[in-house]
């Protein structure tokens, strides 16, 4: 999966007014629309990447363009190896079968997981379609492969599990002949944009009425030729989705992080983390370099302006299904818990990807962490739906992270303390009265805390007593 962003358009249009709200194609007025409440309320989706490339799965969904584009030696030699020399990328779609697919089991799993929105990629870079598009002759799911509409089917599941559904679409095609046709010319050109994107983008919409356009694939472009402003302000304002569709921030070149709906920003977008250090000479630290290291273990949770998705994966190397995957490819179930604790602390989504595999399954070590997932958020779930950031999003003293709702505080202790005495250094205000309650969710008792030297002690019930594995949460209530 690659980032992408916007592109700014050239015409006027005028559209009609829903709602009294008229957007126009511009930036000023997209940005403007308010985001649906359903998708901040969420806060936990399942991401899926499916498609031709499950059949090598070798590498990454990024297969094909390892092989042919960029001829990545390691990609080039597994087929020299395992198949014939004059074997096609578009030989692989016939074993694309899906035969063992069952989508109401797929949506009875996002629905254990504790998700609330599913996103699928409807068409990835290859081209390939999940559906019968009429834009893409001979290479859909319903001419080519199973011979079924895999998107439709699952749409369909999800929606009765009383989940919503989202498509991630890619606005380019490496090897589209209109496409490296409109690029040879600098994107002066649009026909590929014309009369295969615009088009089946928006039958896309009418056809299956998504909750969720996740854009992608437009970093080669400014937005000016992907007319992404044109088609966000048909959205808005004329489709059958206008008033319930959320987006994200991939409509052309520098759009990023500064337009469309809610921001990714990059994949596996955690604010905060980065790759250079602050540490190259005395006054340094906390002022000057890349991210701030400040103190050893300093991990400050930053509070996004914009509301924001972490889109990640479970495959820490891939987001499409791999074949040779191993056990500690995997995030362990505390690693996936302690990512979603920590990005709707500061006030993200979580967009949980697994690569379902050729056949239409997915793996059983997936379906384990999204299990343990939906079992965590069962007892603690009222922590992260609907919540919003607090004051402070992480603790000056404990690994924990907080959470809140009115006349509510929620702190998330991502590790039992020693003697079962849990010293909070950013909660003083909360401790002031002493009514204040101290509960923890899935003990039926409260819990004893005392004040000292402008941190709060809590003591916490036996670990034996307890029905959470990883990740306890306290509900810190009563103190206004």
């Amino acid at each position: 999966m690659k980032n992408i962003l916007i592109f700014i358009c050239v015409f006027q249009t005028t559209y009609p007014l829903i709602n009294g709200v008229e957007y126009e194609p511009t930036w000023d007025s997209l940005d403007n629309r308010p985001l649906p409440e359903w998708y901040d309320k969420a806060k936990v989706g399942i991401f899926l990447h499916w498609g031709v490339y499950a059949v090598p799965g070798f590498g990454s969904e990024w297969f094909w363009m390892k092989w042919k584009g960029t001829k990545l030696p390691s990609h080039v030699e597994f087929m020299k190896k395992n198949y014939p020399p004059n074997f096609t990328y578009q030989d692989f779609a016939k074993e694309f079968k899906a035969e063992f697919y069952d989508p109401e089991k797929w949506a009875e799993l996002f629905k254990a997981s504790g998700a609330k929105y599913v996103v699928l990629t409807s068409k990835h870079h290859e081209g390939y379609t999940l559906w019968p598009s009429t834009y893409s002759y001979s290479w859909n799911s319903m001419d080519v492969g199973p011979q079924r509409d895999l998107l439709g089917e699952l749409t369909d599941a999800v929606r009765n599990q009383s989940l919503r559904m989202g498509f991630y679409y890619s606005l380019y095609e490496w090897f589209n002949p209109r496409y490296l046709a409109d690029k040879r010319w600098i994107f002066t050109k649009k026909d590929y944009i014309d009369n295969k994107m615009m088009p089946e983008l928006k039958e896309l919409v009418n056809r299956y009425e998504p909750d969720v356009v996740w854009s992608d694939g437009d970093a080669e472009a400014l937005d000016s030729y992907w007319k992404g402003r044109e088609f966000l302000a048909w959205l808005y304002n004329e489709s059958p989705v206008k008033d319930k569709v959320v987006v994200n921030d991939r409509w052309g070149l520098g759009t990023h992080c500064k337009h469309g709906g809610y921001y990714t920003c990059n994949d596996r977008y955690n604010p905060g983390k980065m790759e250079v250090n602050d540490r190259w000479g005395l006054g340094t630290h906390c002022k000057h370099g890349g991210y701030y290291t400040c103190n050893d273990r300093y991990n400050p949770g930053v509070l996004q302006p914009h509301k924001w998705e972490n889109a990640m994966t479970i495959d820490k190397y891939s987001w499409g299904h791999r074949r040779y995957i191993n056990y500690k490819d995997v995030l362990t179930s505390f690693e996936l818990i302690k990512t979603m604790v920590e990005t709707v602390s500061c006030g993200g989504n979580i967009l949980i990807n697994v690569g379902p595999t050729k056949e239409g399954t997915i793996i059983p070590i997936f379906q384990e962490r999204l299990l343990d997932l939906g079992k965590w958020l069962d007892i603690n779930g009222e922590a992260i739906y609907e919540s919003t950031p607090w004051s402070v999003q992480n603790d000056t003293i404990a690994k924990v992270w907080y959470t809140a709702k009115p006349g509510t505080v929620y702190a998330i202790s991502l590790e039992w303390p020693n003697n079962s005495r849990l010293l909070l250094g950013s909660t003083a205000k909360l401790f002031r009265s002493s009514n204040t309650t101290v509960e923890m969710l899935g003990y039926d008792k409260s819990l004893k805390w005392r004040t000292a030297d402008n941190s709060t002690v809590i003591r916490l019930p036996e670990k034996a007593d307890i029905q959470v594995e990883w990740a306890w949460v306290l509900r810190i209530t009563n103190f206004s």
